[in-house]
């Protein structure tokens, strides 16, 4: 009898946990359905370049959750929990790390101190701003309890930007100087208000004096250096030892997964030691598309190039598809439906800060890098500087997660205060990437007005997701080398890059064509196959391709 009643409560332990797993199932079945859907229809109404995939996602995250409102009777919106961890552990990484893999170092580095003023220190001014905005006003409004160290978080929260809408309707060819700044200081951006909301958190801000701000800030460079140390370190380690052991000649499928496996372990490292995770693999992908990217045989060139990209593409998909079901979610507004009038001036507040943030640093900070340029065609117009400002307006990913990671636990909004934050920043992303996202293309076209003939040029190319990428990729067969036979460049753009110019950029290259290629491998330098009969033109093809993406 005790037999059969242990098996009877085996089998129905046994039953239980196949429920809970078929429910799973049938979760993840319908969000990769949607995540299909997703880039289905993306790519249908990539033509008009009015939608792009972040908000054909955000609409259909929004449908599905009004139905499963609906099915379920007014009690859930969503087939999934979000999960800080989830985002920052899994998703953020590809992300960020293809972010450095694609970037055009030449353009990057060549105006690395403007990107570092609009991305370091003008996110710093908007931090600033916008947290005593914060302090000055939601104090004094009846939101409920909020600390220090939550008006701080807010801070740091709306100074991430996501500007990669503004960069789809841009063109390299036509406006090298403003593409690079955008895509340069929206990476910098991330990093930079990512490094800011964990220094906020590593500091007891009970006793808020100016010792605590001189530790904040001295603990946001040490995280910056430090971090950008170890994604480096990450980055040359996977390309001597890929150099030295060659995995290519028994097969490729280990060169792929070591250059995989040190990205994520950079990222991993740094987080392990409370550094910042998203500018170590910043700089991880930036030194292993200099050196170990041209360290691997040519089908590993382009399965990284891809697999990166791919890995990237979902990930941004998932948070915005999310992001559109949680807008819906009982649970948070539940807390703010009393007073929705509050709900909505504390949204318009932030959006306010947001635009004031902005204002405050682009403008300022472009007349400050204009006094350092000579020639004309380096300087910053008046018409880019609008389109600076406005790329950054967009909120996205980076501002949800940090969102969820200080006002919920697990997905779940407990306390007033936590849900007004989390309502209005749900509010806040969703506005500004649809509406200000709609509006971007108009306001390219008034302000910087295409030639007819480069219009031609342009309209004549097929498009495909992410196309804005391809001026900055140039790991495979359609680097900006191989564009340049079929695309006519702009004269002051070749005369741009032709013209030699003794910056820093021009002294590192001395520098590491002498002491870091030798080591770690790049430019010249091609794994030795055997009876290989494209040896020597595969050599060719490597030294023009990192001459253009240097």
């Amino acid at each position: 009898m005790v037999f059969d009643s242990g098996l009877l409560l085996g089998k129905l332990g046994s039953t239980s946990l196949g429920t809970s797993e078929y429910s799973s199932i049938v979760s993840m079945n319908l969000f990769v359905a949607l995540l299909c859907a997703c880039i289905v229809i993306g790519h249908l109404l990539e033509e008009n370049r009015w939608m792009n995939e972040s908000i054909t996602a955000l609409v259909i995250g929004i449908c599905t959750g009004v139905i499963i409102l609906l099915i379920s009777g007014g009690t859930n919106s969503h087939i999934l929990v979000f999960s800080e961890d989830l985002f920052f552990i899994y998703l953020l990484p590809p992300i960020i790390f293809n972010a450095g893999f694609q970037v055009k170092k030449k353009h990057f580095f060549r105006n690395f101190m403007t990107i570092m003023l609009f991305g370091a220190v003008g996110t710093m001014i908007s931090f600033t701003i916008i947290s005593i905005g914060a302090i000055n006003i939601f104090s004094r409004m009846n939101i409920g309890s909020l600390e220090l160290g939550d008006y701080l978080a807010i801070g740091a929260i709306f100074s991430a930007t996501d500007s990669v809408y503004t960069l789809q309707v841009l063109n390299q060819d036509q406006t090298p100087l403003l593409y690079s700044l955008v895509f340069g200081e929206g990476v910098v951006n991330d990093a930079t208000s990512v490094v800011i909301f964990n220094a906020v958190q590593n500091f007891d801000l009970s006793q808020f004096n100016t010792t605590v701000v001189f530790q904040l800030i001295g603990n946001f460079f040490y995280l910056f250096l430090t971090s950008t140390l170890l994604g480096a370190g990450a980055g040359l380690l996977s390309a001597y030892v890929i150099k030295k052991l060659y995995f290519g000649r028994h097969s490729t499928d280990r060169e792929v997964a070591i250059m995989i496996l040190m990205a994520y372990l950079s990222y991993m490292l740094a987080e392990l030691f409370y550094l910042s995770g998203i500018l170590t693999v910043f700089f991880c992908g930036i030194v292993m598309s200099h050196y170990t990217w041209h360290n691997v045989t040519e089908k590993s060139r382009v399965t990284t190039k891809h697999a990166f990209a791919t890995l990237s593409f979902i990930a941004e998909l998932f948070i915005f598809l999310y992001v559109g079901m949680d807008a819906l979610d009982i649970e948070k507004w539940r807390y703010v439906k009393d007073s929705p009038g509050t709900s909505v001036e504390v949204s318009a507040i932030l959006l306010g800060m947001v635009l004031v943030g902005r204002v405050a640093f682009v403008f300022p900070l472009s007349f400050l890098s204009n006094l350092t340029k000579k020639g004309h065609q380096e300087k910053i117009d008046f018409r880019q500087q609008v389109l600076i400002w406005w790329a950054g307006l967009m909120r996205g990913a980076v501002s949800m997660a940090l969102a969820y990671n200080q006002f919920t636990k697990e997905g779940h909004t407990t306390l007033q205060g936590n849900a007004y934050m989390i309502t209005s920043t749900i509010t806040v992303v969703l506005f500004s990437t649809m509406v200000f996202g709609l509006i971007t293309q108009p306001l390219v076209r008034l302000l910087l007005p295409a030639p007819k003939g480069l219009n031609r040029m342009i309209s004549s190319e097929p498009t495909t997701p992410k196309s804005f990428l391809v001026p900055f990729l140039g790991n495979g067969q359609d680097s900006e080398a191989d564009l340049g036979h079929h695309i006519a460049r702009p004269t002051s753009l070749r005369m741009l890059l032709s013209t030699p110019s003794h910056t820093v950029h021009h002294y590192w290259r001395k520098f590491d064509n002498a002491f870091m290629r030798p080591v770690f491998g790049g430019r010249g330098f091609v794994p030795f196959v055997p009876g290989s009969p494209t040896e020597q033109s595969t050599h060719h093809l490597v030294d023009e391709e990192d001459e253009e993406r240097n």
